[in-house]
């Protein structure tokens, strides 16, 4: 994660009820090479934050360089990216992605 100042933070719920507490930045921030959960947000209408790609890597540092989806994450308005440091275990941040995906109507995932 970034160094310095309070971050703020989103609550994302999953379709199980279980709730992920995210760090919110700005996109374009840089960030430690750690595994973990991210998600590609915006500002709904409702003032609430709106899941544009949510995703998870095992290197947050070199992830967001040239994502796969970055034409449609900028093309649906994301402004920040929530990061939630996760396991170095794989399965465990695609069952936190999946869980996450299943509640949210994200239009940049396509699996």
């Amino acid at each position: 994660m970034p160094d310095g100042g309070q971050v703020k933070t989103c609550t994302w719920t999953g379709i199980s009820g279980k709730q992920y507490e995210y760090g919110i930045y700005p996109i374009g921030t840089s960030f430690v090479a750690k595994p973990g959960n991210y998600v590609h947000a915006k500002v709904s209408g409702l003032g609430r934050w709106s899941a544009v790609y949510i995703g998870e890597t095992e290197d947050l540092s070199t992830r967001f360089e040239n994502h796969h989806a970055a034409h449609c994450i900028a093309r649906n308005g994301a402004t920040h990216i929530h990061v939630h440091l996760s396991s170095a275990d794989r399965q465990v941040r695609l069952n936190e992605e999946t869980d996450l995906r299943r509640s949210h109507n994200t239009p940049c995932n396509k699996q």
